[in-house]
């Protein structure tokens, strides 16, 4: 017990020093719920949910899902899979990170905009890192360029929530 007691002192600490560091690490630790839920829902549209679509071209305005690189069965398991992780990680870093007591419908506007911007780039590139990698990773492919993503979204996410969309009131 005093072990478990000494690490909570020392995170503690840690926390109280340095604030804007453990807000970070935690943001980080807090969107691997995200990820997780991300992960899953991509691996069910691409496994299950869209697999009849897979064999079927996607190409629209900046989108290029070729057949090799799911076609648009990967593209709908990609925004699915994009839309479900922002939800979730939109609730856990508001309450765990943030603790945030900002209005929701103050700043959805923002956070649907920053997820917007993210996610066309979280759609928009896959096709390209697939066609790339699959020679030489082959299935996992998708599953590198959903990391890819992931470290994407952390860059453009952090910034926004932090002086924007959860800022303290």
């Amino acid at each position: 017990m005093a072990e478990k007691n000494q690490a909570t002192g020392v995170l503690k600490k840690f926390k109280q020093n340095h604030p804007d560091l453990f807000e970070f690490i935690l943001f980080n630790i807090m969107s691997n719920v995200a990820t997780i839920t991300n992960f899953i829902v991509l691996w069910i549209g691409t496994g299950f949910l869209f697999t009849s679509f897979a064999n079927r071209s996607f190409n629209w305005f900046i989108f290029n899902y070729g057949i090799d690189q799911g076609g648009l069965g990967g593209f709908l398991s990609f925004l699915l899979a994009y839309i479900c992780a922002q939800i979730v990680n939109f609730i856990v870093q508001r309450k765990v990170v943030f603790s945030a007591n900002v209005k929701i419908a103050k700043v959805l506007p923002w956070y649907i905009l920053t997820v917007v911007v993210a996610g066309l780039i979280s759609i928009w590139l896959p096709p390209y890192i697939i066609s790339i990698l699959t020679p030489y990773v082959g299935g996992w492919a998708a599953t590198i360029a959903n990391a890819v993503n992931i470290i994407i979204q952390v860059v453009i996410n952090y910034p926004m929530m932090k002086f924007v969309i959860m800022k303290k009131e």
